[in-house]
């Protein structure tokens, strides 16, 4: 078998080793006679926190929805659906999630084990829709995770980053079916964030900035509102000194906008206007890089002019940089646990090299701020950096140890930046 690469290209995993059970029980029987193992998703992270050196586990063929719960609000799931067919079948239901990230082609568990988010200033990541879940543990068995049994233990186990065990079933919280529009203003100064930061981001119920950091400029902003009964709508002509766009637009410059999900305030349904991308639009490859930091709030402006402040080694390799909130929320390994965050997000040309040099140059802008990086994406910050951010790393080394006391489920990535030990 060749060797297998993440979804973007530049991730070559170590083994060739590759599983595909087609059900829960085919999975517990693997788990038990695996000595180690990792689980994949979607392959949309940029780093090595999947990959292993014997055997990897995925689970694109447990992926079905299992019941909807009208009485309680939630949805039960197989761990490998993606959002982009579990949300066409909560719409048809009547209901919707709290919110997607940019792209409905991931994995409802990769991006729960990882705290992917989407933005919306009273919108927590993805991960905190979670009311249960079920994980196949090291010697095959099924351990539920749930708010009733134990919620503290729960708020552990959910961005659990692989290490807990095999995630096969997942509970969300759902909300009704609702229609949204989507619109887009161009040029709004950086300089307007230092008195309207949170008046600009409270204006819709999901907001982006972004900017290709060129200069001290965002290049657009898209507003994502929720419609109701009473609302007349009229695309205001001027946003914060922000210009309303007359044609649908790409986030990165001068690229076409038909995969992108509709704007100029056209109403839709939720699951079409909540992600930057449609839902039927199907990435090949991905062809670039990503990274992203997560900082308190508060600090979002100052954080903005410090990055700012190197953009001329940026901007040459970056195709477009995202700004977006994130409500606080109780998950111990998430980058917003217990502080509302902001997100300063980088997708950058496929040139590890150069990227490779700039990001020090980021974290070192961001350091003041005690930044965290994404789990899935592109970093260079020290283990020992990252598990001081971390208030509730001791009790999640603690959890890891609890389910998986042999290490079954560690990788290099997990020895690392959560045990420090060296790879």
């Amino acid at each position: 078998m060749d060797m297998k690469r993440n979804w973007a290209g530049n991730f070559q995993y170590s083994t060739t080793n590759w599983h595909e059970p087609e059900s829960v029980e085919d999975l517990q029987q693997l788990v038990s006679s695996l000595t180690k193992l990792r689980v994949i998703g979607t392959r949309h992270s940029f780093n090595s926190i999947a990959d292993s050196n014997e055997n990897i586990v995925s689970l694109q063929k447990i992926n079905k929805i299992l019941s909807i719960d009208r009485e309680n609000e939630t949805v039960t799931v197989q761990a490998g659906i993606k959002y982009g067919d579990l949300c066409n079948v909560l719409q048809q239901h009547g209901y919707s999630l709290h919110n997607l990230a940019s792209l409905p082609h991931i994995s409802v568990a990769g991006a729960c084990a990882t705290a992917t988010h989407g933005s919306g200033n009273n919108n927590q990541n993805l991960a905190a829709a979670v009311r249960a879940m079920e994980v196949v543990t090291a010697d095959g068995s099924i351990v539920t995770f749930s708010r009733e049994k134990s919620e503290d233990e729960l708020h552990g186990a959910v961005v659990g980053l692989g290490g807990l065990g095999v995630v096969t079933q997942l509970t969300l919280d759902v909300l009704p079916s609702c229609q949204m529009r989507q619109v887009v203003y161009e040029n709004l100064p950086l300089a307007q964030l230092a008195r309207d930061f949170d008046t600009i981001y409270s204006s819709a119920y999901s907001v982006s900035l972004f900017t290709d950091w060129q200069d001290e400029t965002f290049n657009q902003v898209w507003l994502k509102s929720k419609l109701t009964d009473d609302q007349t709508f009229v695309l205001e002509k001027d946003f914060y000194g922000a210009k309303a766009a007359k044609e649908n637009l790409h986030p990165v410059p001068k690229v076409g906008a038909e995969n992108c999900t509709a704007q100029l305030g056209v109403p839709g349904d939720w699951l079409d206007r909540l992600p930057h991308f449609r839902m039927d639009f199907t990435p090949s490859k991905g062809q670039e890089l990503q990274s992203e930091y997560i900082l308190a709030r508060e600090h979002a402006y100052d954080a903005l002019c410090a990055i700012s402040g190197i953009r001329d080694q940026i901007a040459p390799h970056l195709f477009i940089s995202e700004v977006r909130t994130i409500a606080q929320d109780e998950l111990w390994m998430s980058p917003s646990y217990k502080q509302d965050s902001v997100a300063i997000h980088f997708t950058w040309q496929d040139k590890w090299a150069e990227v490779q040099q700039v990001l020090p140059l980021i974290e070192a802008q961001l350091e003041p701020f005690q930044a965290k990086p994404h789990w899935g994406k592109l970093f260079t910050t020290s283990p020992a950096k990252i598990q001081s951010l971390y208030e509730k790393m001791p009790a999640f080394q603690q959890l890891l140890m609890k389910y998986d006391p042999n290490g079954k489920f560690r990788n290099n990535f997990l020895n690392k930046y959560i045990f420090n030990e060296a790879e």
